[in-house]
């Protein structure tokens, strides 16, 4: 289970998630940069994965498909919005 109102202190944009996608391996920085928040430009990269995630900001993204623990990862620097 994840916060779904996950924000990034690094670009300070909000952490935005896909059920059942994963990023295309040629994802790149710029990519996010240019096309976030918009759904119609991202779908350009996302790939359909039964039971994964896509998150993405705007400087960062990652593709789940097993448990895994956020916090761990660094170079991540997401953090709950609050509620």
């Amino acid at each position: 289970r994840t916060c779904d109102q996950l924000r990034c202190t690094a670009c300070d944009f909000r952490v935005s998630l896909f059920n059942d996608y994963i990023w295309d391996q040629s994802c790149d920085y710029l990519f996010f940069r240019n096309n976030m928040p918009e759904l119609s430009k991202l779908r350009a990269k996302m790939i359909k994965k039964k039971g994964a995630r896509a998150y993405a900001c705007q400087c960062s993204w990652r593709s789940i498909d097993e448990l895994t623990d956020l916090r761990t990862e660094q170079q991540l620097r997401w953090v709950c919005g609050k509620h």
